[in-house]
């Protein structure tokens, strides 16, 4: 699935086809996955002309109309008790794979792993830039919206927990903290070892291990000097080994129900770091879904 209007770089549109070109269907047959491919999707369809900003927020009619067509593709892969892989596009798109999956698992908690929370508001986000608020419409906070009326409050604060965090809007902070949402930011990472925060995420969100887990993965929350390719990258984030270990960790509990790899974006690079950070992003897609280092 690509999507590109809920941030204003060109390219990111055109992240997933270059995860697909690049092997990303066989190397995940090799695992053993039977994979449907439901193809390269661009909702061409959908216009982005005549798509005047509603207060702050830019591109908010394309944006609903794409998410809310990519709920319904990933709740009926779920129904069918499919394992949905959405390779974005911007993360707005978490509002349809999120509400998608909540669909068909009510009960799921989320794993975020980000550079950043991405829960502004329109009310509070600076930019205007979608991508930075769908948490806030899951979790309800993003205020009357009638182009997001079909965005379910599904997400309650106390399933959702953050790895990787080290850029945060101060309206962005304060949200957090009235919410109680727990987050681990790359001073954790730091403190604790990758290991135990994940263990720390887990027990926050999911302590019985018995919750499906829905992974969002924005490839920002790895070093820029990992994933190059990306349209908001924050020195200081998450090694190549850490990274993985996230899917791989998330793997092992046997509750994946729904995975994305976003904000892959060949457009903001050379042809170098655009190779590096699809190569990084397809091993990503492998360890969730079961890659083994031996």
């Amino acid at each position: 699935m690509s999507s590109r209007g809920g941030q204003a770089k060109l390219g990111v549109d055109h992240g997933p086809i270059h995860l697909v070109e690049a092997g990303l269907e066989q190397q995940l047959k090799d695992l053993g996955w039977e994979v449907q491919f439901d193809g390269h999707h661009q909702f061409e369809e959908i216009s982005e002309e005549d798509d005047p900003p509603i207060g702050k927020m830019k591109n908010p009619r394309f944006v609903s109309q794409v998410c809310k067509a990519v709920a319904g593709v990933v709740s009926d892969h779920a129904r069918r008790g499919q394992l949905p892989v959405v390779l974005g596009g911007d993360h707005s798109l978490a509002m349809g794979t999120i509400g998608g999956t909540f669909e068909v698992y009510p009960n799921a908690c989320v794993v975020w792993v980000d550079a950043h929370p991405d829960i502004n508001t329109p009310g509070t986000s600076a930019s205007g830039n979608i991508h930075g608020m769908p948490i806030s419409f899951l979790l309800g906070i993003a205020g009357n919206q009638p182009e997001f009326a079909w965005v379910k409050p599904v997400l309650q604060a106390n399933r959702l927990v953050y790895i990787g965090i080290r850029d945060a809007d101060p309206p962005e902070k304060r949200i957090l903290k009235k919410n109680g949402i727990k987050a681990f930011s790359m001073h954790e990472v730091d403190k604790y070892g990758i290991g135990k925060v994940v263990e720390m995420a887990l027990d926050a969100v999911n302590p019985n291990r018995d919750l499906p887990i829905h992974l969002s993965f924005d490839v920002d929350a790895l070093d820029p000097t990992v994933a190059p390719s990306t349209g908001t990258p924050v020195r200081g984030g998450l090694t190549f080994r850490e990274g993985h270990y996230i899917c791989e960790a998330i793997h092992e509990t046997g509750l994946l129900v729904g995975f994305d790899l976003m904000e892959v974006n060949p457009g903001l690079a050379d042809a170098e770091s655009v190779q590096k950070t699809v190569t990084v992003g397809c091993s990503l897609v492998r360890a969730a879904l079961g890659e083994s280092l031996l």
